[in-house]
């Protein structure tokens, strides 16, 4: 536990060397449960209270970037709680998520990971141990014979720790597309 001037002190700044690794091996097991099809594993990576969220975004002019991406309780491709994820999960498990039978096959990347320890002034929902942690990421989606995807964008994540390790509270989730070209969209980021 982390004492209340420690997490003080600490808000705000860049995590040390060995905070930054496990982050990366979070990630790093994180995308090879979804590669894998593993959707129930992933989900464990979860918290209970978490905010998946993946904004709409339109084309604007130079003056108007600000009202560029969707805000909460606007359009949203995805706007999930850890529940509604795994309704999604189950669906897939039942055969009749039609867009993913057969399954897509992906590969998730996931790089320019910055860690730093977040600031619970910033946000209240907060706390003196979390991690806000902005990461780049390309996840490549082929399935069927012809249909192949390409996703690129940023993730900003609130990571926790628990007694079972790392887990995502907050997932805000950016496409660089603003259009997308896929048939349906049922990718996990």
């Amino acid at each position: 536990m982390v004492s209340t001037t420690t997490a003080q002190s600490l808000a705000g700044i860049r995590a040390d060397r060995d905070t930054h690794f496990e982050v990366e091996q979070f990630y790093y097991l994180e995308a090879q449960l979804l590669d894998d099809g593993r959707f129930s594993d992933w989900l464990d990576l979860l918290a209970e209270d978490l905010a998946y969220w993946m904004p709409i975004r339109t084309n604007r002019l130079r003056r108007q970037q600000a009202l560029s991406i969707a805000a909460r309780g606007e359009a949203a491709y995805y706007d999930e709680t850890k529940d509604s994820l795994a309704w999604r999960i189950r669906r897939f498990d039942s055969g009749m998520a039609w867009a993913e039978d057969p399954p897509s096959r992906t590969r998730h990347l996931v790089t320019n990971v910055v860690v730093h320890h977040a600031d619970p002034e910033e946000d209240p929902s907060f706390t003196s141990e979390d991690l806000l942690v902005r990461s780049a990421f390309l996840v490549y989606r082929n399935r069927l014979e012809r249909e192949e995807n390409v996703f690129a964008g940023q993730r900003t994540d609130i990571l926790r720790r628990t007694e079972n390790g790392l887990r995502v509270t907050r997932r805000d989730i950016l496409l660089d597309q603003n259009i997308l070209q896929a048939k349906n969209i049922s990718t996990f980021f």
